[in-house]
């Protein structure tokens, strides 16, 4: 993959000098018109060996093109912050809107080919990180972003020449490190390793493309060129509808569905619950100040039918809860900022640090319920985002989050009931809205949907717990000793 790097690729002076003014101009009007059109992000991974130009190119663009519409990103070892979330946690953040462009300096590639040349993991761990990769990849391009992923590249002998002339010069021997020498001498490895990376991870939705860093001109022209044409294309490309490429969901044939199977008689005298509510915020409020639950974080997930107690199960459970511990999202519909991203991006953001729980009231399963059945996305974008969650989820327990969901589920004749008291009740009035009543007119796709999200996101790692909500009593305890023993079984 990198001999094509190492031919010795060059441009001269006169020819680069002819050619850059016209490049810059094209980019230039390339990124106002990204800006102007708003409908898409384009993220930028440099990437490559030491010494062949990564920085040098990454300050170029930054002339070329205007800084106020780039931002740029340069990733170091994790911090403490960073550590206590999943990897992929400080990338999310750093996703630029639609319409800007952003550079990440060294990329969510970088540790897993740094450990697998120290050895630190085997390659069958490499081979997963990657796959992980390109679902991530997936995702990201599916959401529109313009993903385009640079490797730069010098052979063995090109990067010693490159190192010890940086080195000797007094205004760039600064760039160099012992660091620096360290990792040359790991060259070989490094190489087997990046062009197996490169190899697996090179995919049509976004390639890499290798450039041979040795000649500053020739690096420079080539890899503003490349953008040029991503950009360009994509611009002057026509709003093609995608479709989904799975099989149709289909209702079962004898019209049974998980939510029917719920008992929704159960029910819990008034002094029983006193006394089961009393144990289990006790149980949760120790488990919660165990020495091992630092190791851990804990979110949870309510989403259920409209009056079916999520706001007062949530009270309960914070009522048990140190309050400098926990947060409550209440999740509406998506703000402009948060529409200019993948709509994963501001529940990533929410990733609570170890020792803290964070709560949703709704989720990003907004996607396969809400915008489901209202059509606020298409079926290819619903349809994707069961597996996209499936990950999203896998990361967060893999790295000790503790993920417990919830659903509330309520009979129709209950609802109804509720919502007719909350309209009579003045301080209850605020929690009913027409949009209410209209969803409720729309129970039985509600039901689909719901089914359907259980049956493919209800996983070993984090299972939907299905709560008879008709009498609250019963809800609010089984939501509690649900939680405890969640949190008693991670630790």
């Amino acid at each position: 993959m990198f001999e094509a790097a190492e031919l010795g690729h060059k441009i001269d002076k006169p020819t680069y000098k002819k050619e850059e003014p016209k490049l810059r101009q094209a980019l230039l009007d390339a990124q106002y018109e990204l800006k102007d059109n708003g409908k898409f992000p384009v993220v930028i991974l440099i990437s490559g060996v030491e010494g062949a130009g990564k920085g040098e190119t990454v300050n170029l663009l930054s002339e070329w093109i205007d800084p106020r519409l780039i931002e740029t990103h340069a990733f170091y070892p994790p911090s403490d912050e960073e550590s206590e979330r999943p990897p992929m946690w400080r990338f999310w953040r750093s996703l630029p809107p639609k319409g800007k462009i952003g550079i990440l300096f060294g990329s969510w590639y970088t540790m897993p080919i740094v450990n697998r040349v120290n050895g630190a993991t085997k390659t069958a761990e490499l081979d997963q990180s990657i796959e992980q990769i390109n679902r991530f990849e997936k995702m990201l391009t599916d959401e529109g972003v313009l993903l385009i992923k640079i490797w730069f590249h010098l052979s063995k002998d090109q990067q010693k020449k490159r190192l010890k002339s940086l080195q000797k010069d007094p205004k760039t021997a600064w760039r160099v490190s012992d660091y620096d020498w360290e990792l040359f001498e790991k060259y070989d490895k490094f190489k087997k390793w990046s062009e197996h990376t490169l190899r697996e991870s090179s995919t049509g939705e976004a390639p890499w493309l290798v450039v041979e860093g040795a000649d500053p001109e020739y690096r420079a022209l080539t890899v503003g060129n490349y953008l040029l044409q991503n950009i360009r294309n994509r611009l002057d490309r026509e709003n093609i509808k995608r479709q989904a490429n799975a099989a149709p969901l289909l209702a079962p044939i004898d019209g049974v569905q998980i939510l029917d199977r719920l008992d929704m008689t159960q029910k819990l005298p008034k002094k029983k619950y006193e006394r089961d509510l009393e144990h289990w915020q006790g149980r949760l409020n120790l488990l919660s100040r165990e020495k091992k639950f630092k190791e851990h974080s804990v979110v949870t997930v309510f989403e259920g039918n409209d009056a079916a107690g999520k706001g007062g199960s949530i009270r309960r459970v914070t009522s048990a809860l140190d309050a400098r511990t926990y947060n409550i999202i209440p999740v509406a519909a998506p703000t402009q900022e948060e529409l200019a991203q993948p709509y994963l991006w501001r529940f990533w953001r929410q990733l609570p640090r170890k020792g803290h729980v964070t709560i949703l009231d709704r989720s990003w399963y907004g996607r396969v319920l809400v915008e489901r059945v209202e059509g606020y996305c298409s079926e290819f974008d619903w349809m994707r985002a069961y597996s996209e969650i499936n990950d999203f989820e896998e990361q967060m327990v893999y790295n000790g989050i503790v993920v417990v969901k919830f659903w509330l589920a309520i009979s129709k004749e209950e609802q109804l009931r509720r919502f007719k008291e909350r309209e009579k009740i003045g301080y209850k009035r605020f929690k009913i809205t027409e949009e209410d009543w209209r969803n409720r007119d729309k129970w039985d796709k509600y039901v689909t949907a719901v089914s359907d999200m259980v049956e493919r996101t209800s996983t070993s790692l984090a299972p939907w717990t299905l709560i008879e909500a008709n009498d609250k009593y019963h809800a609010r305890i089984k939501v509690l000793k649900t939680l405890a023993n969640s949190i008693e079984a991670a630790l």
